[in-house]
């Protein structure tokens, strides 16, 4: 049956700070209907684990993924549709700081999924589409919305309803990705850089400059800045902007615990 198959890998790193989710479907990584549900099975179980701090998206095979499985999608029911795009992209619902490593193809519901999490690293092969047009339809799992966020509206209707592919180092230049790296190696080099920093931080930080971020974001300026100005306020009362200070002023490495 076409809407089964594939895998996403769930392996732990960094004394179980990181969790590692792996796509696995051979060399394009066609995400079936199946993955989608095991991506937000994978985020349940991370966002219950209080020790898991940081969240790295990677992919096996030659490309991070070339799109959703077609053929499957013809078998779905079309009220199935309803909620769709609320598992595939859980990384945005997460209280963790995800990263996402993408070498060549990330097209449709893989770019999807990509737009989802925090921090993009790209190589300079990748390449970013959502090709939707082609096939009489239109992005359905926050591409239309997330796109044009992060490229601007002239941008996205462009690449949307052309289905233009969008290069490396064009995605760069726009901050479709916050780095582009020469190749895989330097791409894994780069996320476990990325992750390192990210240990050092406060989780409880972390957790709410990104809720303040993708709230803020769709708010009014002052709404925003007010959001901002509360939560600054609920942190200058943690345990960890205490240790965050005492270790400034004795010159030493703080040790947060995220509370």
């Amino acid at each position: 049956m076409a809407l089964t198959g594939g895998e996403i890998r769930l392996d732990r790193g960094h004394d179980g700070r990181v969790a590692y989710l792996t796509l696995s479907h051979g060399k394009f990584n066609v995400i079936t209907w199946e993955t989608r549900q095991v991506m937000a099975e994978r985020f349940a179980e991370i966002d219950a684990d209080d020790k898991v701090r940081v969240v790295v998206v990677q992919a096996e095979g030659e490309h991070f993924s070339s799109g959703g499985d077609i053929q499957g999608f013809m078998e779905v029911d079309p009220v199935d549709f309803t909620d769709l795009g609320q598992n595939i992209t859980a990384a945005s619902r997460s209280p963790k700081p995800v990263i996402c490593a993408v070498d060549g193809y990330c097209f449709g519901v893989g770019l999807e999924l990509a737009l989802s999490t925090d921090i993009r690293v790209a190589t300079a092969r990748s390449e970013f589409a959502l090709p939707e047009m082609r096939l009489g339809m239109i992005p359905g799992s926050g591409g239309t919305q997330r796109l044009a966020r992060l490229i601007g509206l002239s941008r996205a209707k462009y690449h949307v309803m052309t289905a233009t592919r969008i290069k490396a180092a064009q995605a760069g230049d726009w901050g479709l990705v916050a780095a582009v790296v020469d190749d895989r190696a330097a791409l894994e080099a780069e996320v476990e850089r990325i992750v390192g920093v990210l240990l050092g931080f406060s989780p409880l930080a972390a957790r709410t400059a990104k809720e303040v971020l993708d709230k803020g974001i769709d708010a009014p300026l002052y709404s925003g800045i007010e959001l901002e100005r509360k939560a600054y306020a609920m942190l200058r009362s943690s345990k960890d902007f205490a240790e965050g200070v005492s270790a400034f002023l004795e010159k030493r490495p703080p040790e947060f615990q995220g509370r």
